[in-house]
């Protein structure tokens, strides 16, 4: 009885969504929903949050001397670095027009403290003032006016701004316009695969126009809730938010297209014909969309705050999608009629034009030799896994992070030839306020920091300020090492209660939380799909069997990635984040699909068999399963425009990824698996006990 209420509920929600009046109110809901969202849409961007705090991780000590810091005003500052250079030495006139500059920037209405500088190079060379800048600051305004400021008639003089606030304004340079290049180019990809696959003028313009609407009401979703809930949304997220709801639902429209399509030959009314496909598409659908949610939700248990924000946003742009695509784009279908498809108009009783004998094909390949196909399948992926020997995840340099060079980073170098290596970005050390002096002395005798540096405590309160420069690049390997004898000298003063704290400790504080959140996150999101899997198939061997592929099909691509990166783009590594969240974004993405092709299986199971169910799965959907792998790659693939190093290896291995779990696993790997197993793939379930055993024969 359970099961017949099930059935009967989705036959009348199927009608409702799809009868001959109902579906135009339920076009009607959407389109004031729509009207609506897109108020609060356009205001994502007031509500994100791209400073430090946003991102740090939640135990880290650079966190805590962060939130220590608050209470010196003095101190809590983002400074702006201005450098002066000519190579045959300063003029006088140079030296007056620095001095002139400082003047300026001291009446400047932004500061944080007093600047310092003009300070001249001992070569003769170069000069230097720090500006403090408040931390709510705009980095990228406030840089621009000192720019205007330096660089006027310098008559080849090289002036550079660079520093914190200069690395964060180039940041924003970076970004800026970001998520309407993103759409625009996320819109021109999904717009030609649609038109290939289709080859009609007009159908694409339906899946389109759904995700845009799923789209912006996500993102309407995602601002309220940072409005209201205090949930956090960085320039970051919101960017990929926008690939991942078009990519997603998209992909959502292709599964139901295609089984409306079938069910077009079968059915001389539409509207029956899109209840049958409704009921029998949307549940996988269903748990598809739920899995890569409840995936990306997972991202909440992360320590790094930049990484934990993604989580809700990522799962409401994909539950939001799923919504549209059940209820919008199937209203939207059967209004628009059959002619939808033409040139192609799929025709009752007809046979389907686009005959997937390919896959009739590659399914009888697989099935002569399956043991030897998925062994050899296997071991291919684990040769190519093998290429994450070369990843090096630990962290990309401020320049690294760029494609091209940046005003702040040359002017870094700069900076480096003629005062201290880490001058700018200090050392920040906040202590008991007694035993300031002693860590002052400990802070000065550590190698790595210039002792003649190390300021005198600022008292405040209970604590102590101190601050050191650094011999090193900030951002260096041995700079992280200085934090880390740093933080050892400090602990054997007794009572201090010494943490180490700035720019260079937040760093590597982030790449040891993101270690941290790899190692918690991955099994546990492994472990959820396992059950979410369990419970859709009713199985456990299909569960490990997919699971296992999908984590395979990840350490593949990750590893040609690695040798890519290395080889051909010439990257000198990754950012920390980056395995973490191409695990989460291909184990969940990659899932789909297997969940797409499984359920299928699983339906044709009972008439078939499950040898020859396997084979009808994958003639049945490999087609558009092909197709919606190449959406979402290529959506992802977008990412690679941009100059920030980060979204160019992310959008490339996520996109290598899902066309190796679309194309190799999907096709090739889990078609075998399922074909030796036989009934075994089903066990303890039903299925493995009752289902009859088929041929391997499509006819």
């Amino acid at each position: 009885m359970t099961g017949q209420g099930e059935v009967g509920r989705r036959r009348s929600l199927a009608a409702l969504l799809t009868g001959r009046r109902s579906a135009f109110v339920v076009v009607c809901v959407w389109l004031g929903l729509v009207v609506v969202a897109t108020v609060f849409a356009g205001r994502l961007g007031d509500v994100q949050r791209d400073d430090r705090g946003a991102s740090l991780p939640a135990s880290a000590e650079s966190t805590r001397v962060l939130d220590l810091q608050r209470s010196f005003v003095a101190t809590a500052s983002r400074p702006a670095i201005v450098v002066y250079e000519r190579a045959a030495g300063l003029t006088a006139a140079d030296r007056n027009g620095v001095d002139s500059d400082a003047r300026a920037f001291a009446q400047r209405t932004d500061l944080a403290g007093q600047i310092i500088g003009p300070v001249l190079s001992s070569d003769g060379r170069a000069a230097q003032i720090t500006i403090p800048l408040e931390p709510t600051a705009d980095a990228r305004d406030a840089v621009d006016s000192i720019g205007e400021v330096a660089q006027h008639e310098r008559d080849g003089l090289a002036v550079y701004v660079t520093g914190p606030a200069g690395a964060a304004a180039d940041q924003r340079r970076a970004i800026a316009g970001l998520d309407t290049t993103l759409l625009l180019a996320t819109l021109a990809v999904v717009v030609v695969i649609l038109l290939v696959t289709y080859r009609s003028p007009v159908l694409w313009l339906i899946p389109v126009g759904a995700a845009g609407v799923a789209l912006t009401c996500a993102q309407a979703v995602v601002y309220l809730l940072a409005r209201h809930a205090d949930l956090t949304v960085t320039a970051d997220g919101a960017a990929i938010l926008t690939i991942l709801v078009f990519g997603a639902s998209t992909d959502y429209a292709l599964l139901l297209i295609a089984r409306y399509r079938e069910e077009l030959h079968r059915h001389g009314d539409r509207h029956a014909a899109m209840r049958v496909a409704l009921r029998r598409s949307a549940p996988a659908v269903t748990a598809s969309a739920l899995t890569v949610a409840a995936g990306m939700l997972c991202l909440l248990l992360a320590d790094t705050g930049a990484t934990r924000a993604l989580g809700p946003v990522f799962a409401i742009g994909i539950v939001v999608g799923l919504a549209v695509m059940l209820t919008l784009f199937p209203a939207l279908l059967v209004i628009m009629g059959r002619w939808v498809f033409w040139p192609v108009v799929p025709a009752l009783n007809g046979r389907d034009a686009a005959a997937p004998r390919l896959w009739v094909r590659l399914g009888a390949l697989v099935a002569r030799r399956p043991r030897l196909t998925w062994a050899l399948t296997a071991l291919v992926l684990a040769a190519l896994s093998t290429g994450v020997l070369r990843l090096d995840a630990t962290g990309l340099s401020g320049a690294e992070s760029f494609r091209g060079a940046q005003d702040s980073f040359v002017g870094a170098e700069v900076l480096g030839r003629h005062f201290p290596a880490g001058a700018g970005s200090p050392l920040v050390v906040v202590s008991d306020r007694a035993a300031g002096p002693g860590v002052r002395a400990a802070l000065a005798g550590t190698p790595g920091v210039q002792a003649t540096t190390v300021t005198e405590p600022v008292l405040n309160g209970e604590h102590a300020y101190l601050e050191g420069t650094l011999t090193d690049p900030a951002d260096s390997a041995a700079a992280y090492a200085t934090v880390d004898r740093v933080r050892i000298a400090l602990r054997q003063i007794p009572n201090a209660r010494a943490q180490v704290g700035g720019d260079t400790a937040v760093k590597l504080d982030g790449q040891r939380a993101a270690q941290h959140d790899r190692r918690v996150i991955v099994p546990i999101v492994c472990a959820l799909i396992f059950l979410i899997l369990v419970a859709l198939l009713r199985s456990l061997i299909a569960p490990l069997v997919l699971t296992a592929t999908v984590v395979l099909s990840f350490g593949a691509a990750l590893g040609v990635s690695a040798l890519i990166f290395r080889h051909v783009f010439g990257f000198a590594g990754t950012d920390s984040s980056f395995p973490l969240f191409v695990f989460v974004f291909l184990v969940s993405l990659g899932i789909d699909y297997n969940i797409f092709l499984m359920t299928r299986v699983r339906e044709e199971t009972v008439r078939h068999g499950t040898r020859r169910a396997t084979l009808i799965g994958l003639t049945a959907t490999g087609g558009v399963i092909t197709s919606a792998g190449i959406v979402l790659a290529g959506t992802f693939a977008v990412l690679t425009v941009l100059p920030l190093t980060q979204f160019v290896e992310l959008g490339f291995a996520v996109a290598l990824g899902i066309l190796l779990d679309t194309i190799v696993v999907r096709s090739i790997l889990v078609t075998a698996l399922t074909i030796d197993l036989d009934r075994w793939i089903w066990w303890p379930g039903r299925l493995h006990r009752y289902a009859p055993k088929g041929g391997v024969e499509v006819h």
